[in-house]
């Protein structure tokens, strides 16, 4: 049997994969929230007055 202390860097690299993936997908996802509020934000601003 192998113990414990043979299987921890397999346990340690797969943790920190799993963490490092965790980590990219919200700074993802924040980054197309941003992108979301700025386009809304320009699309849904206040209209500017035209010198008619």
């Amino acid at each position: 049997m192998v113990g414990l202390g043979a299987e921890s860097p397999d346990l340690l690299h797969h943790l920190l994969l799993d963490r490092a993936i965790k980590v990219v997908i919200v700074v993802v996802a924040l980054g197309v929230l941003a992108l979301g509020m700025t386009v809304i934000w320009r699309r849904a601003g206040r209209a500017k007055k035209r010198p008619d």
